[in-house]
């Protein structure tokens, strides 16, 4: 069993993400590293939370994300008032909001 689980992404600009997934969903700066052996990063994350998130830059080999249909973080909030304003909060930072590819996902 596992206590704590990180989620690494490449993304094209960390102040993008780190605005988008701070003011989304109030994640906070728990960490973060420049230009290590050619890569930058942040970890976002709370301390109420079993997992954080991390988000890297190749500065030697850029590398450019590509998503698919099926790429997901899937967050479960059990007070669905709380996940509408998280939801409102996430397309306010800039978030979209798609149909699921897999109508299991469809709310």
């Amino acid at each position: 069993m596992f206590t704590h689980m990180r989620i690494a992404r490449p993304v094209v600009n960390l102040d993008n993400a780190f605005l988008m997934y701070s003011q989304g969903l109030r994640l906070k700066k728990i960490a973060d590293f420049s230009d290590h052996q050619g890569f930058s990063g942040i970890m976002l994350g709370r301390e109420d939370l079993p997992w954080h998130i991390e988000f890297t830059v190749c500065h030697h080999h850029p590398v450019q994300p590509r998503q698919t249909n099926e790429d997901l973080i899937v967050l479960y909030y059990p007070d669905k008032a709380e996940w509408e304003a998280t939801c409102g909060r996430m397309r306010s930072a800039g978030f979209t909001q798609v149909n699921a590819f897999n109508p299991y996902w469809e709310v």
